[in-house]
């Protein structure tokens, strides 16, 4: 099994959804890890002649992959919006049929760590990471799946507690 472990927070060490993402690949790793830090290694934002298929590939061949997601200012950071702009390229990732957009990567697992200081319901006006990537993922065939440190600035045990059971039951 081969897992690409993708971390964008710009907080180092102090990351928590670095954290989240080692413990995640920790209780899975059974075979390759592939690692890829976007904050340490930014990509620049797309542009006409900004696709490199070799991420997609990547991607493609990972049997699971795991990203962690900080939220700042009410989204993901831009170095993971940059790496995901390259994972959908018509005819590979996806593809427009007749009755909409079809996703093309239907078998694979993707674990997201998501990190936030606030709490911010799904539906809310200033809730804009976890539906964008359930969103994205969904339009290139992915369910993804979700361990979450909401609250970090408000009651930093608690929400870590609850995430580490979250990954717990990731593996059984």
């Amino acid at each position: 099994m081969t897992i690409l472990h993708i971390d964008s927070s710009i907080s180092g060490e102090d990351s928590v959804s670095r954290r989240l993402t080692r413990a995640i690949v920790g209780q899975l790793a059974k075979g390759e890890v592939v690692y890829r830090d976007l904050a340490a290694q930014p990509l620049s934002h797309l542009t006409e002649r900004g696709q490199d298929p070799g991420l997609l590939d990547q991607f493609i061949a990972a049997d699971t992959v795991v990203i962690g997601a900080p939220m700042y200012n009410f989204s993901i950071p831009t170095q993971l919006k940059a790496w995901l702009d390259r994972l959908a390229v018509a005819g590979k990732s996806f593809r427009y049929t007749e009755s909409g957009p079809e996703g093309l990567l239907g078998d694979k697992r993707v674990i997201v760590a998501l990190a936030s200081g606030g709490v911010y319901e799904e539906g809310s006006l200033f809730e804009h990471q976890k539906s964008y990537l359930k969103a994205f993922f969904n339009f290139i065939g992915i369910e993804p799946e979700f361990v979450s440190a909401f609250g970090i600035g408000m009651a930093p045990t608690e929400a870590l507690e609850r995430a580490d059971a979250e990954i717990l039951a990731l593996a059984a």
